[in-house]
């Protein structure tokens, strides 16, 4: 019975659709009306987003209605109203039988797939994800990938499969920065910010707590940046809970405190299940346990009305944990027995399986269609090798070729490898940078500003993960607004300039990427901390004996001076640098080097020689 469950399961997400896939011919709903709609979900304005979806109802003629419907359920769920939600989504399908609406009908099965994953049902929610994302990556629809797999996160979250839950909301993060839109990537910044606390509370490791509050400081900026309410209050919930972690009970109910302002008689449920839980946990931590209790019978009154299985579990949970400290045993028992029922029914092993095959299903078929495609070729491959001795001779020639390829691909591999080793640190570094304006009153045209500046790094920084070499030009650019953004940091510490030889080609000549950026990062964090005068870095270009030379002065306060931490965070540096400078050398059969020594005077000199590289010869 259960071969025969999987493979109508398998059916389901694989089969096309058997609705009237016709054209829409109806004239009533634009792309903007749709984006219109979004935008006021989005940004909490539920009633304007009604208004939109009661003129798609009125009409009854071609698909307006089918669409009508789908945008009912995804506004109701937006609210808390589970099952009415599921009651659009049914009437969704159902007109989309005659009056086919692709949008219509994706979001539709997208909302029953909520609607299952709520009632306690993954196998039937994965379903239905699965025909989505189908659909969505046949019309390569980006912004509804990125969108779905965040969906698909929570499902194998719920089955307590955090690891897997984290590596779709990735993908989330992934798709959603392809489209470069803000709101979407808003979204799913914040629903990473979820996935890394979920894995934190399964496994109590400080490293996904730290990338929690690194990620939700990327959500606060772009929430604000879109001036998202709803994202601001899971920044707030995500705050609470980091302070919670760290036992830090009164900085926890400070968050909650602030959290208490958004709430008035339309706040969603889930979001008030979240402020009473995490509430409740902090006076829990205080010991003032009858407010604690106060707080879980709040949330767990919100539950009750989005008829969420899975909360209610939890709520349950903490119901027994502070009638007990309280010394309340009976009701502490009482709802100890509860939570554990709900527990054995929800989390079987039956289910995590068939979620497990449904996936493995899902990406079978796609194998297997990869396979059929390979048959072909190596029945082409075939023919041409019986062709004779000329074509032994070809194949035996190409994949030499393909062998010093591949040694060359890993030899780039590698390279990019080490380039990716300093991505994070300085990624965290420039955050930090932001991070007061984003805490601080609305500055709009600051933010814009800071954003933008920001943004540029956060895209260099990134691409040159793939890059290989940079023209000095885009270098010189790139330090310029680099050091721009520390000085947002550090207004009155440091400046800096930034210059090259007129007889240079700038915008011919090229460097390895973000070769520089280390040294210069050194000097600001570690060289001017602690010194009472004002700090000042020159970069400098020039040639030498033919080759590259590229300087890095400070005025701070030298080698021997720095702490022992401070050393070996140079050390570590100077290693990765060292090990891309070997690489480089091995690829290109160069000697170039580098050296970091107390510059006269005082202060610190890098120099870095590198063999002149133009756009042309590495071509």
């Amino acid at each position: 019975m259960r071969k025969i469950t999987l493979f109508f399961i398998a059916f389901l997400i694989l089969s096309k659709s058997v609705y009237s896939q016709a054209a829409c011919d109806c004239k009533e709903v634009t792309k903007q009306d749709l984006n219109a709609f979004n935008k006021a979900k989005g940004t909490g304005k539920f009633e304007e987003a009604q208004n939109m979806v009661t003129k798609m109802l009125q009409y009854k003629e071609g698909c307006c209605k089918t669409l009508g419907y789908a945008m009912q359920a995804v506004l109701y769920n937006s609210i808390g109203k589970t099952d009415q939600s599921y009651e659009a989504a049914q009437k969704a399908l159902s007109e989309a039988k005659g009056n086919y609406h692709a949008f219509a009908v994706l979001e539709a099965n997208r909302m029953l797939a909520i609607y299952y994953n709520k009632k306690g049902k993954p196998d039937s929610a994965i379903i239905y994800y699965y025909k989505c994302l189908e659909m969505a990556e046949k019309d390569k629809d980006n912004l509804t990938i990125a969108m779905l797999y965040s969906n698909m996160s929570s499902v194998f979250i719920s089955q307590k499969e955090h690891e897997k839950g984290l590596a779709f909301t990735k993908k989330s993060v992934e798709y959603a920065l392809i489209t470069k839109d803000t709101l979407t990537i808003a979204q799913s910044y914040s629903n990473l910010v979820t996935a890394y606390g979920g894995l934190y509370d399964a496994t109590n490791k400080e490293i996904y707590l730290d990338s929690m509050y690194q990620t939700n400081i990327i959500a606060l900026v772009y929430a604000k940046a879109r001036n998202m309410p709803l994202n601001m209050i899971r920044y707030y919930l995500s705050m609470t809970k980091y302070n919670l972690a760290k036992e830090n009970y009164n900085g926890a109910i400070t968050y909650s405190d602030t959290l208490m302002t958004f709430i008035d008689e339309k706040t969603n449920p889930a979001i008030l299940n979240s402020i009473y839980i995490d509430r409740g946990n902090a006076y829990l931590g205080l010991k003032q346990n009858i407010a604690a209790i106060e707080c879980f019978n709040k949330a767990y009154s919100a539950s009750k009305t989005l008829k969420n299985v899975y909360m209610e579990k939890n709520i349950y949970n903490k119901l027994y944990e502070a009638y007990k400290a309280d010394g309340q045993t009976k009701l502490a028992l009482d709802y100890l027995e509860k939570y554990k029922n709900m527990s054995d029914s929800l989390l079987t092993k039956e289910n995590a399986e068939v979620v497990s095959e449904i996936e493995g299903k899902y990406n079978q078929a796609k194998n297997e269609t990869k396979i059929k495609d390979l048959d072909k070729k190596k029945q082409l491959y075939l023919f041409l090798a019986i062709a004779g001795l000329l074509a032994a001779l070809a194949i035996a020639f190409f994949l030499r070729q393909q062998k010093l390829k591949h040694k060359k691909n890993i030899l780039e591999t590698e390279q990019r490898l080490n380039r990716a080793r300093m991505n994070p640190h300085f990624f965290f570094n420039a955050l930090t940078s932001l991070q007061k304006f984003a805490l601080k009153d609305n500055d709009p045209q600051a933010m814009a500003s800071n954003l933008s500046k920001f943004s540029n790094i956060m895209r260099e920084t990134l691409e040159s993960t793939y890059k290989e070499y940079v023209t000095i030009e885009q270098e010189m650019d790139f330090l310029n607004e680099y050091l721009e953004v520390q000085k947002i940091r550090f207004p009155q510490a440091f400046s800096y300039e930034v210059s090259a030889d007129k007889n240079l080609d700038i915008d011919e000549l090229q460097i390895p990427a973000m070769i520089i950026q280390p040294f210069v990062e050194n000097s600001i964090e570690h060289g001017f901390s602690g010194v009472d005068y004002p700090g000042n870095i020159v970069i400098k270009f020039a040639t030498e004996n033919k080759e590259l030379l590229i300087e890095i002065k400070d005025n701070g306060k030298g080698l021997n001076t720095t702490v022992k931490e401070n050393n070996e965070h140079i050390s570590r540096a100077s290693q990765i640098i060292k090990d891309r400078i070997y690489l480089l050398n091995i690829k290109l059969k160069t000697k170039a080097g580098f050296s970091i020594d107390n510059a006269t005077g005082g202060g610190v000199l890098v120099k870095i020689h590198l063999p002149l590289l133009y756009k042309e010869t590495n071509s």
